[in-house]
C-alpha cells in the first residue's frame, strides 16, 4: 500500500494535500485544533526567520474557530505552507504521523515538531537544524543539567512534568533529560527506520514512544536547552487520559523491548 493510502486508512475523514514540491529540505509539523488566534502569526514568523530554509505543515482537526481558514488564506500569498484537514479531533499523536507520513512521501530531509501556541520560539528553530549535523533526533529540552526553563506553568503542572522525565528514565533507562518535550527534530532516515504504523499513543505517551524507539534503534540523540513560554491565548490540549496513558506506556516500551517485540 503507498504511503498516501496508509495516511488516508489511518486518519478518516482526512482530506489530503497534493504531493509537494518541496521547497526546501526542511519541514515543520504544526497540529491544530482552536488555533485561529496564534497560527497566522506562527506561520508569518516563521516565514519572517526563515524565508526560504523550510516549509510548513498545518494539520488541522476541523476546528470550529476557522484555523483551517487561516492557513488557507496566507498559502494564496505565501509559499510552501501546506494544509491537511481531519474530520475530526483524532490526537496529537495520528498527526504528527500522519505528517512525517507526508514528509517521507515528499523527501523533506528533517522533519520537525512544533506546537502552534507559542510555547515553542520559532527563533529556535535554526538551532535544531544547526545540531542535526551531529544528531538523528535533536529534542528541545526543558530540563538541561539540572536547570528547569519553564514560564508562566503553575507549580502543579511542572512537577507532574518534571516527575514524569524521572521516572521515564528510571524506568527505561532512556538517556534524555526532556523525554516528553514536543520540541524536536528528526531526520529522514529516522523516520524511515521506524514502524510508524504501529505507533498508536498520544500526548506526553508519544513523545516518549518515539524517543524510545529512536533510542533503541541505535540512532543518535541530542537534547539542547529551550525555554518553554506556556500558552497565553487558547486552552492547553492535554487530558487527563494522556496522563494515565503515560504512565503505562514506559512499562509496555520497557517490556516489549525486553522481549524483543519493538
Amino acid at each position: 500500500m503507498s504511503v498516501q493510502n496508509n495516511v488516508i486508512k489511518n486518519n478518516p475523514g482526512l482530506s489530503l494535500c497534493d504531493k509537494a514540491t518541496p521547497a526546501s529540505e526542511a519541514l515543520v509539523i504544526i497540529p491544530t485544533f482552536n488555533e485561529a488566534d496564534n497560527i497566522g502569526r506562527l506561520i508569518m514568523d516563521l516565514r519572517e526567520h526563515y524565508p526560504q530554509s523550510l516549509d510548513i505543515l498545518v494539520i488541522d482537526d476541523n476546528s470550529p474557530d476557522g484555523t483551517a481558514e487561516i492557513v488557507r488564506s496566507l498559502q494564496l500569498s505565501t509559499k510552501g505552507i501546506h494544509l491537511m484537514m481531519r474530520e475530526r479531533k483524532l490526537g496529537l499523536g495520528t498527526a504528527y504521523i500522519t505528517g512525517f507520513l507526508f514528509a517521507l512521501q515528499n523527501d523533506y530531509r528533517h522533519i520537525m515538531e512544533m506546537d502552534a501556541d507559542y510555547s515553542h520560539d520559532p527563533a529556535m528553530v535554526e538551532r535544531f537544524f544547526d545540531a542535526m549535523s551531529h544528531a538523528d533526533l535533536v529534542i528541545g529540552s526543558r530540563y538541561m543539567n539540572n536547570t528547569v526553563n519553564v514560564v508562566n506553568w503553575p507549580l502543579g503542572r511542572l512537577i507532574l512534568s518534571k516527575m514524569a522525565s524521572i521516572y521515564t528514565r528510571f524506568v527505561t533507562g532512556m538517556p534524555v533529560a526532556d523525554p516528553t518535550s514536543g520540541f524536536k527534530c528528526f531526520s529522514r532516515e529516522v523516520l524511515q527506520a521506524l514502524d510508524l504504523e504501529r505507533i498508536n499513543s498520544q500526548g506526553y505517551s508519544f513523545q516518549i514512544e518515539m524517543n524510545f524507539r529512536v533510542w533503541k534503534k541505535g540512532f543518535a540523540i541530542k537534547e539542547i536547552p529551550i525555554v518553554f513560554v506556556d500558552r497565553t491565548v487558547g486552552k492547553s490540549k492535554m487530558t487527563r487520559h494522556n496522563i494515565r496513558e503515560a504512565v503505562w506506556i514506559v512499562w509496555w516500551l520497557k517490556i516489549k523491548s525486553v522481549f524483543g517485540l519493538l
